[in-house]
């Protein structure tokens, strides 16, 4: 390859950024690895569970092996800002948001991608599985112009590319994934075959790039905890039955089925106390201590003004479940912009409301106002903060934060 081109890989410490490394060496790259440390409030994580520390000297011995140039840079700062604020603002209003996804849209391929842009690299690469391709269509004055997809991983239980709904033309123009072709057993097998220290190591959960948070612990040193009731809400509530209406508009008609409901005291029994409405999340069931019911409760609701949690029993209460959301239209975000609908217009996709979700049929709807996504079949555990992504096929379209 005459110029090499030159790529940063985020090496998180982890195997499958360490294989996608040697991946790209092998593919003729000028390959520099780079650590992100993004968090340096150890009284938080779980101590065992590889702190940064560990991550970043795995990182750095992968690098050692692999002969390439490596060095770690902090963003704490950045991700204090972008992040961990963004989320105890999101958790106070009583929504649950996605670290990960904002981590990638923010950290990974906004303040990360541009200092690797400003080390002189012509792409970033990271070890999410999933692959990005590329069309050509011509622009309004007739001129060939590159549109980048973003595609799920090959491996359909790895499938990352929810992760990355928020990603943009100017950054997938300039990001690889090396391992979007490949199945994680193989990737353990070559990192494995290199002689990778990462080879068995175990995948991370938790906050992306911190270790392992404890997350109501984190929030509770900023959240002060306040005393407040369970109310548990019983199956047959009138409420629950949606008998079929006449609307006066199309409109009108979204509106209805994308309302979330409201509970009040009176709609059910106090069955407990909690410390927190902001703790809880809909769908949650752990952590709520309340026994002796037939069926485990879960939570359906939860008001962070009155500070209640509503909860029903069992994964099929009706209270769980609704058929439509609503996104504003300032966190509607195509990725696809070719392929953006305008107002009036309706496309048919399928859609998922949290990673690993199995892709369901649905219908968005653009309005003045915003994008409703109206499912075929009614959803569990909707919650206002997270994200809603879009697909046609594999090709993820676009994504909205959820309101």
């Amino acid at each position: 390859m005459e110029n090499k081109k030159t790529v940063v890989v985020g090496l998180s410490g982890g195997v499958d950024s360490s294989v996608a490394a040697y991946l790209l060496k092998e593919q003729g790259y000028d390959v520099i690895g780079l650590f992100m440390k993004n968090w340096h409030d150890d009284s938080v994580t779980i101590s065992e569970e590889c702190p940064w520390l560990e991550d970043s000297n795995d990182a750095m011995l992968v690098a050692q092996k692999l002969g390439i140039p490596f060095q770690t840079i902090d963003l704490s700062e950045q991700y204090q800002e972008r992040i961990v604020d963004y989320m105890f603002r999101e958790y106070k209003m009583g929504r649950t948001p996605n670290p990960d996804v904002l981590c990638n849209r923010e950290i990974k391929f906004d303040v990360f991608m541009k200092i690797a842009l400003n080390l002189g690299a012509d792409y970033v690469a990271t070890g999410h599985y999933c692959r990005k391709g590329e069309t050509t269509i011509k622009d309004h004055f007739g001129n060939d112009k590159k549109i980048y997809s973003l595609l799920a991983g090959k491996d359909p239980n790895k499938d990352q590319s929810y992760f990355l709904c928020q990603l943009s033309q100017e950054q997938l123009a300039k990001t690889l994934f090396p391992i979007g072709e490949i199945l994680k057993p193989d990737v353990r097998k070559i990192a494995a075959e290199q002689d990778l220290v990462t080879a068995e190591k175990r995948d991370s959960q938790g906050l992306c790039f911190i270790g392992k948070v404890r997350l109501p612990e984190f929030l509770q040193q900023q959240l002060a905890p306040k005393k407040g009731v369970i109310v548990e809400i019983p199956s047959d509530l009138p409420k629950f039955k949606r008998e079929k209406k006449d609307f006066d508009s199309q409109i009108s008609e979204l509106k209805y089925i994308s309302k979330k409901n409201e509970y009040h005291l009176s709609d059910g029994k106090e069955v407990g106390t909690h410390d927190g409405a902001h703790y809880f999340t809909n769908g949650q069931r752990k952590g709520l201590a309340v026994g002796g019911t037939k069926e485990p409760l879960f939570v359906i609701a939860t008001d962070v003004n009155e500070n209640v949690i509503y909860t029903g029993q069992g994964k099929n209460h009706p209270g769980l479940y609704r058929s439509g959301l609503f996104v504003k239209n300032d966190e509607v975000h195509w990725i696809r912009e070719d392929l953006k609908i305008a107002e009036d217009e309706t496309m048919e996709v399928m859609a998922r409301i949290r990673y690993r979700q199995v892709l369901e049929k649905a219908t968005l709807h653009q309005t003045s106002t915003g994008l409703y996504v109206i499912f075929d079949n009614p959803q569990s555990a909707i919650t206002e903060g997270q994200f809603v992504a879009w697909y046609d096929g594999d090709e993820c379209l676009g994504s909205g934060v959820i309101s």
